[in-house]
C-alpha cells in the first residue's frame, strides 16, 4: 500500500509562528531523523535555540568532532594474527559495538555514516578483514558530510570494495565489469539511468589495474601493467582513459543525474520513503551542484526547510532496527540519566543483528530496503522482544534513571494522566489521535495502586514503586504500532 507524502512547504527556511511553533514535537523529530534521538534535557535545551541555529550547530559539531582511535589491530595483515577466525570475529564484534556507542556520543555523524553504508555498500562477509573494514567504516565517517565526488573516488580504491565488487580481478587481461556497473546502477546514477551497457564495458577497462593484493588482509596497490592502456570511449567522450578520468568524466558529463540520484535517496531517507516532491528535490540538486558535490550545503537546506518540518513528515518513517534500538537508549536519558555498560551495547549489537540489520553486511550490493521491510510477522515480535530488554535492563539496574526520566518529562507531576501524556508525547512522534489511548496508557501506567491515592494527592514519582510503574508504560508504548515510526 502506497502512502501518499501530503507534505507542503518549500526549500525555505522555517521559522517558527504561532500557528505553527517551534516545540518538542519538532525538535525530536530533527535529532530522531538527522541523529539518534535525544535526551529529555537535550530537547529541553534545544528549544532554546531557532530551528536554523541548531541544525547548523548539529552538523558543525558531526563535521568537527574527531574521529575514534584506531584500533591496535587497524593495518594488520593475516601475518598478525594467531588465530585469524577467533580474533577476527572478535575484533568485528568489538568495531560494531564501537560504532553503537558512538552513535550514542556523536548521533549525527554516525546517522550519516550508516545512511553512506546502506549507499555505498560492501558485505564484510565478502573481505573478513577487520582492517579493510576499519578503513571502509573510517572513509564514510571523514566523507559523511564531505565531498561526495570525493567520497566516491576514494570508494573505488578501498581494498573492501575492491574485494566486495571484485575490482582486485578487473584487469587488463580479463576485464571484470562487476564495480563498473555498480557505480553507475547503484551508487551514482541509478538504475538505466544515462548510461549503457558499452559505458559500463568501457569503464570496466579503465578501472584495471588495482590488482595489487598480496597479503591477505592488506591493503591493495595500482599495479601499471595490469592496466588496460588502450583508447576507451565513455559518455561519449574517447581517450586513453584510467582511474582519475572515470570519475572526472562522470561527474562532468553526468552531473544533473547524479545530483537528481543522490537527492532523491537524500529525500527517501529523511523526508519520505514512498512520494517524492519533485520540487524539493530540484532544489536540492541545484545546490549540490552549485557547491560542487559538497553534501553538507545540501544537508543544511533539507534539514532547514519549512518542508522538513511540516507536521505530514513527522512519523511518516517505520524505524530500522538500529534508530529503534539506539534511539530508544538515547530518548531515556543517555548521558544525562545514565550510561550503558558495556554488557548492554554488546546485547544491544546482538538485538539489532537480530531483528534484521546484520551492521556491515547487508543483505546485498543494493543494500537493506529499509521502512516497511523492516517489519513482518517475525522481526515485529523480535522488536517487542528487545525492547522488552531495553525496559528490564533499566527496570533491573537504573531504577532513578526511569523514575528521573518521568519526573523531567512531567516537571514531577502528581498527576498520572499528565504523566502518561507527557512521556507517551515523547516516545511517539504524533502521540494519540484518541482520548482513550491515553486513558488506557494511564490504566498501564497507574498499575495496582489504588485509586484513593492518586485522588487524595497520596501518591508521587518518589514511591518506591514509581520505576515499575514507569517501566511497565515503556513496554506498553514500545508495543504500539506507532512507536515503530518516527
Amino acid at each position: 500500500m502506497l502512502v501518499t507524502n501530503c507534505a507542503t512547504g518549500t526549500l525555505a527556511p522555517y521559522v517558527p509562528d504561532v500557528n505553527n511553533p517551534w516545540d518538542q514535537k519538532k525538535v525530536l523529530h530533527l535529532y530522531r531523523r538527522l541523529g539518534f534521538g535525544a535526551s529529555p534535557q537535550t530537547i529541553a535545551n534545544a528549544l532554546s535555540q531557532t530551528p536554523a541555529t541548531l541544525v547548523d550547530a548539529l552538523i558543525d559539531q558531526a563535521i568537527n568532532t574527531p574521529l575514534p582511535p584506531a584500533p591496535v589491530w587497524a593495518d594488520w595483515d593475516i601475518n598478525d594474527y594467531t588465530d585469524f577466525g577467533q580474533q577476527t570475529q572478535e575484533q568485528l564484534i568489538e568495531w560494531v559495538v564501537r560504532w553503537i556507542r558512538s552513535m550514542l556520543s556523536n548521533s549525527v555523524r554516525e546517522k550519516m555514516t550508516l545512511f553512506w553504508s546502506n549507499h555505498l555498500v560492501t558485505k564484510y562477509e565478502a573481505y573478513a578483514c577487520p582492517s579493510q573494514l576499519y578503513q571502509y567504516h573510517t572513509l564514510l565517517q571523514q566523507h559523511a558530510f564531505g565531498n561526495f565526488k570525493t567520497l566516491v573516488y576514494e570508494m573505488g580504491k578501498t581494498p573492501a570494495m575492491l574485494v566486495f565488487l571484485n575490482g582486485v580481478q578487473n584487469t587488463s587481461l580479463e576485464p571484470n565489469e562487476n564495480y563498473a556497473r555498480e557505480l553507475y546502477e547503484l551508487f551514482t546514477l541509478g538504475q538505466g539511468n544515462g548510461y549503457t551497457q558499452t559505458d559500463i564495458q568501457e569503464t570496466a577497462r579503465a578501472l584495471t589495474g588495482w590488482n595489487g593484493y598480496i597479503t591477505y588482509c592488506s591493503t591493495i596497490s595500482y599495479i601499471p601493467f595490469l592496466h588496460d592502456n588502450g583508447s576507451k570511449t565513455i559518455f561519449g567522450q574517447t581517450g586513453n582513459w584510467g582511474y582519475d578520468d572515470v570519475i572526472d568524466i562522470l561527474f562532468e558529463q553526468r552531473a544533473e543525474q547524479v545530483a537528481q540520484y543522490i537527492c532523491t535517496k537524500l529525500y527517501r531517507q529523511f523526508i519520505h520513503p514512498d512520494e517524492v516532491n519533485q520540487d524539493i528535490v530540484d532544489g536540492l540538486a541545484q545546490t549540490f551542484q552549485a557547491h560542487n558535490w559538497e553534501l553538507a550545503p545540501v544537508l543544511r537546506q533539507l534539514f532547514k526547510s519549512e518542508h522538513f518540518f511540516d507536521e505530514q513528515v513527522i512519523g511518516t518513517i517505520v524505524k530500522s532496527p538500529t534508530d529503534m534500538m539506539v534511539a530508544f537508549i538515547q530518548d531515556s536519558g543517555y548521558n544525562s540519566l545514565y550510561v550503558p555498560s558495556d554488557d548492554t551495547m554488546l546485547s544491544v549489537t546482538y538485538l539489532i543483528y537480530t531483528i534484521g540489520q546484520e551492521l556491515f553486511n547487508p543483505p546485498d550490493v543494493s543494500g537493506w530496503a529499509g521502512n516497511r521491510s523492516w517489519i513482518n510477522g517475525s522481526t515485529l515480535t523480535a522488536r517487542w522482544q528487545g525492547m522488552d530488554y531495553h525496559v528490564y535492563n533499566l527496570f533491573q539496574f537504573q531504577q532513578a534513571a526511569l523514575v528521573n526520566l518521568a519526573k523531567t518529562l512531567s516537571n514531577d507531576s502528581i498527576d498520572p494522566a499528565y504523566i502518561t501524556q507527557k512521556i507517551v508525547d515523547y516516545y511517539l512522534p504524533n502521540g494519540f489521535n484518541n482520548p482513550a489511548s491515553y486513558e488506557q496508557a494511564t490504566a498501564v501506567f497507574k498499575w495496582d495502586v489504588p485509586q484513593n491515592y492518586y485522588d487524595s494527592a497520596g501518591w508521587n514519582l518518589d514511591w518506591d514503586i514509581a520505576y515499575i510503574q514507569v517501566a511497565l508504560l515503556l513496554r506498553h508504548i514500545s508495543r504500539l504500532p506507532e512507536f515503530q515510526l518516527m
